[in-house]
Order: C-alpha cells, then structure tokens, then sequence
C-alpha cells in the first residue's frame, strides 16, 4: 500500500482565532530569544556571525493575530490524511500544515503529543500559536508567523510511484517561497518530508527553519541525539556550553526544573537525528539529510510557571509534552544566508524506533546513544534517507495534480509583480483576493486606489516601496508609504508621510501611526493626544470593530502612559462589553483603578480575568495566568 491522500473533518474543542487586528505593528517584535549576556568565550565565530546576520527587527508586512479568547467550543476542522499501511499522518492544512496526528497502525501508537484541543496562545511571532504534533517554522527566530495560517496544498506524484502531499506557501517576512512534500513509501514505517526554501530576488536573503515535534512528556521520557555537549539557553537568556547529559536536565525533560532549549553541539561528520524514547525504549526517532544539521530539545520545566505553561496550551490532566526540533543552524539563534536565485532542500524522515531499555537509560551516554543510532540505523540507514532525498529533488518540481487547500494570495502578488518562474510550486492568479488588488493596480497602472473604509494589509519591500514613492500622493498611497518608510528605518520620513496623508483625508489610521510613532519614540503625551484623536476619528468615521477595538487597546495604554487615567477610562468605557469582558481589556481596567489608588478593585479584577493572549516571555506580573 504506497501513500494514499484524503481529506476528512476532525471535530476539536477550538477557540476561535478572531479577526486579524488591521493596526501595522510598528512596535519591534519581542524577542524572547534575546541574549541578556555576551556571547561565550568558546562560540565558533561562524556561530557569531550568523548571529549578527539580518535578526528580525519588524513584524511588517504581517499582521497580529490576538482577537481570541479562551472559550472553546466544537469546531469542525479540515485536515487531509496521509496513509500506507505502516503510518497515518492528519495534516491541518488550513492551521499552518502542521502535522496533529502520526500513529503507528500495527501498534497504535501515537508517535507525536497530540493535543485533544485547538487553544491559540501567544507564541507565534505575529501572536496566535497552538502546541502539538510537527510544525514548520521559517521566516525568523521563533514561531513562524503561518501558525494559524492556511497553506496551498496539493496531490503531486512521488518517488515511488505513488502521490505526495504538498504544502507551499510565501512567507512575507523574508520574501521567501517554500514548500514542504509529505509521503509514505510503500512498507514503510517512516513518513518522509522533503522540504525546499527557495530566493528568487537578486539579493541574498537570510533563512531560518526549524521542524519542532511535540512528543508525549512521561517521568521516564528521554531524549537522545548524537553529541556529548550543548548550547544552553534558560530563563536567564544566557547562552553556555554544557555537557550532555547535563546535571541539569540529564536529558530526561521532567528532571529539569526550569523550562530552557539545549541546542546539540553535533559534530559535522554525525548522522544528524534525535529521538525521545519511553520507560520501555519506544518512541519517535527524527532524522535527515545532513543540510538540516541542527538539534535541540525544548522541556517546560517542573516548576509552577512550566507545569502551568502546559496546562493554559491545553486541558489540564492530559499530560504534558517536550519538543524535539531539528533545523538549518546550530541554534535559533542564527539566520543563514541564501544567495541570489538560490535554494536550501532536504529530507527529514519520522518514525517509530524500539531500543533496548536497559542501555537507552543506562548511566553510560555513550552506550545510549550508541544504541539509539544502531537501531536507527537498522530501521532506517542513513544512506537510504540519502537515496529518497535524490530520487525527491527531481519530484520536488513536478506540477501539483488537484489542489486540496488554498493559501493566501500573496504569492500569486509577488510572482506578478517579479514575473517569476517556480516550477511546483504554482502561485496562480485566481487566489489574488480583496486585500491583493489595490496592489495590483498599482503594480499594473502606478496608481494606488483607496482600498476600502480602512486600510488593507501594507506591503513594505523595497519595490513596493519604491512604487509608492513614484505614484501620485494620495491618502491610501501616502499612508502606506508610511508604513514602508517605517520599516525600512527612515522614522521622520515615515511620520512625514502620515501627515500629508492625514491632510488629504486619511484620517484615523494615520493618526494611529503618528500616536503609535510618538510613543515608540519617548514623547508619551504628544503620543496620548493624538490617541485620543484617532479614537474620536474612527468612532466619528465608523471604523470597523476589529480596528476600533485595537485602537483602543493601544490608546488605553498610551493614556496611562502620560498619567491621563480619567482618559482612558473613557475610551473603555466606549467599548462594546463583550469587548471589554476580553481579559487584556479587564487587565487594563485593573490598571486604570489602581492608577485611581483602588487596589482592592484592580485586585478584585484580576482575581477573575483571564488573559488569552499572554505573550511568552510577558513580564507583567498582573498578566501571568492564575495556578
């Protein structure tokens, strides 16, 4: 039985996500992988140079995703089945491709955490994130911005003769396609997934990959991986070489105390693989090609906030998980740069792997590694994985057969507007939608229309921008070419730009950036004026609730900022309830009051409030989710 694709419905409690909040986020992204040290004595300097190479400095074009809350009803979710008759994979197509589901049919096991709900939290990059199974992350440090996203999937001929699910995408925070090809060979017991990030600009681009597994988390769980040292990264947001097993974690992940990533230091001539195995020696083994040489795990830790971190990502009692990831660098911390017209591809393969349990946890890391990689090389050699990935690449162009999903129509922008040609990974023009067009027209006759009541997503590259300075002013031009000019780093250009679109009728939206400028920029009072102008604008222009609700949220703020509580009071009281019942608004309320000297009444909110989209690394101590 060689890989069979269909589609299904899984029913899941899921939050829902909300609208997309239409605000540009002016704001740098939070970095929670940022270093509070110097780098160590002892880091390779190609290590520091990738480093220092293009981090993320602007969530720009990409919108946030915090509109959700936590109330979780039954929701029918679309996922397409990958099967033979070893192996079923259940991929989301429409939640970022993620791989929820991969059991082993002759044992029923299920290979990865499955989570039994559908909770977005605040990890991704642009907010809204969910925990379990595989999910593929590219663009920039951290959790990639398609979390919640859906991607273009579709039915490609394989290898073997058979069919191959694939899932492609453009990421727009570097400008990058990518596609990722799932199948299951006929027999076997390993789902392979070829994946290929190509730059089709003339410029070098940086990339970042990592593929994180979410695998079930047990008092006898450990992981395994071919070194003898790591790179550790805690809470302390220090980077240190440690050895492996460390006394800290001792690689079993319900033996660390405080949750932290250990990047293993693999040597260049290992087979790169990781694997987290039971009491009994069974579980999941990761391996690739060698281009994908990075290895890590990732433990919440025991202590209260870790037990906690689990529980708020899922339902309480059904146990908790470890990820182990495998990506492009040695650590999370890099970006690796791709030259002009290039392309990064490889093969992962995932599958179960049995191990003698006397040497797997056996106090000798050197004999437990060993029979790790033994038994891996027995279900899988390494040369096999070398042979699947040739017999791929020529694949890995092919036309799909019958589109499965659709993603988003950014693609099909970007491939017009360079005229590019990607063979199998087709961007065609019947996904452009509503928020591409105003684009298009620019792109096709130099002017930019008005797109709408409000503004539509801006686009920020270097040609669109270029375009926009070219074209006749005019408030949604002059706007957007704000927002572009913003990203870019020429602030007081960009705060020109919005003024002459707020004089040719921009209005709200324009203000809002002014407002957004000025706090960014230390001048909190003249920031809180013009929020309050921007509220009174858009309720006056009838802003959207979606747009009036970020607006809020951020003009709330800023007021408190500049000590105009009585203010910002008012702007949320301006509020509809059901949004004001929404835990960062009631965690503004509480703000508002004890700004008032009632600390028994903020007290009293945040004793029954609930903030749904938390940010990871968020240090209000008011914000934290209640044990």
């Amino acid at each position: 039985m060689a890989t069979t694709i269909r589609r299904t419905v899984l029913t899941l409690p899921a939050a829902p996500l909300g609208p997309e909040d239409p605000l540009p986020p002016l704001a740098a992204p939070a970095d929670v992988h940022r270093r509070g040290r110097g780098l160590p004595p002892d880091l390779p300097a190609e290590m520091a140079r990738r480093m220092a190479y293009e981090p993320l400095r602007s969530l720009l074009p990409v919108r946030r995703r915090d509109g959700y809350t936590r109330e979780r009803v039954p929701t029918d979710v679309e996922a397409i089945v990958v099967e033979n008759d070893r192996l079923r994979a259940t991929v989301l197509p429409g939640l970022g491709g993620r791989v929820h589901s991969l059991v082993h049919k002759p044992t029923g096991r299920s290979l990865v955490y499955t989570n039994p709900v559908l909770q977005p939290a605040g990890f991704a990059l642009n907010g809204a994130w969910f925990s379990g199974g595989i999910e593929w992350n590219t663009g920039a440090t951290g959790h990639g911005t398609l979390s919640v996203a859906p991607l273009h999937a579709a039915r490609v001929p394989a290898p073997d003769g058979g069919e191959m699910l694939r899932l492609w995408e453009w990421e727009r925070l570097r400008d990058l396609p990518f596609q990722v090809d799932l199948w299951l060979p006929e027999g076997s017991d390993f789902l392979y997934v070829g994946v290929r990030v190509r730059n089709p600009h003339h410029h070098t681009a940086p990339v970042y990959w990592w593929s994180n597994t979410a695998v079930p988390e047990g008092p006898g769980t450990r992981v395994l991986a071919p070194a003898d040292a790591a790179w550790s990264f805690g809470p302390e947001r220090a980077l240190r070489r440690v050895p492996v097993p460390d006394g800290a974690h001792g690689s079993y992940p319900l033996r660390c105390a405080r949750h932290g990533d250990y990047f293993y230091d693999l040597a260049a001539d290992e087979r790169p693989w990781i694997a987290a195995l039971d009491t009994d020696g069974r579980g999941l083994v990761q391996t690739s090609t060698r281009l994908l040489g990075g290895r890590k795990l990732f433990v919440w830790g025991t202590d209260e906030p870790g037990r906690r971190w689990q529980e708020w990502l899922t339902e309480p009692g059904t146990g908790g998980y470890a990820e182990i990831q495998a990506g492009l660098a040695p650590t999370q911390l890099e970006h690796v740069p791709l030259e002009a017209g290039g392309e990064f591809a490889w093969l992962e393969a995932y599958g179960p792997l049995t191990a003698d349990p006397a040497a797997v946890h056996g106090a000798d890391w050197a004999a437990a590694r060993a029979e790790a990689a033994g038994r891996l090389e027995a279900a899988l050699p390494r040369a096999a994985v070398d042979a699947a990935y040739t017999a791929w690449r020529p694949y890995a162009d092919h036309e799909p057969k019958e589109t499965l999903a659709t993603g988003s129509g950014w693609g099909a922008l970007e491939v017009e507007r360079g005229r590019l040609e990607l063979p199998g990974t087709p961007f065609p023009a019947t996904t452009l939608g509503a928020e591409q067009q105003p684009w298009l027209a620019l792109l096709r006759t130099g002017t930019l229309p008005q797109d709408g009541p409000e503004p539509g997503p801006s686009l920020v590259s270097r040609p669109w921008r270029e375009m926009l300075e070219t074209t006749e002013p005019g408030p949604a031009s002059a706007y957007h070419l704000g927002v572009a000019q913003w990203h870019a780093g020429d602030r007081s250009q960009a705060a020109r730009s919005w003024e002459t679109a707020e004089r040719l009728g921009a209005g709200w939206p324009a203000l809002r950036c002014l407002a957004a400028a000025d706090a960014l920029s230390g001048h909190p009072q003249r920031a809180a004026q013009r929020y309050a102008a921007a509220v009174a604008a858009a309720r006056e222009g009838r802003a959207s609730r979606a747009a009036r609700v970020a607006l809020a949220r951020e003009a709330i703020t800023a007021l408190l900022a500049a000590q105009q509580v009585d203010e910002a009071a008012a702007v949320l009281a301006g509020l509809p309830p059901a949004a004001r019942r929404h835990g960062r608004f009631r965690l503004l309320e509480a703000r508002i009051l004890q700004a008032r000297g009632d600390e028994e009444g903020a007290r009293a909110v945040l004793a029954e409030a609930e903030i749904a989209d938390l940010a990871e690394g968020e240090g209000t101590p008011a914000a934290r989710p209640r044990p």
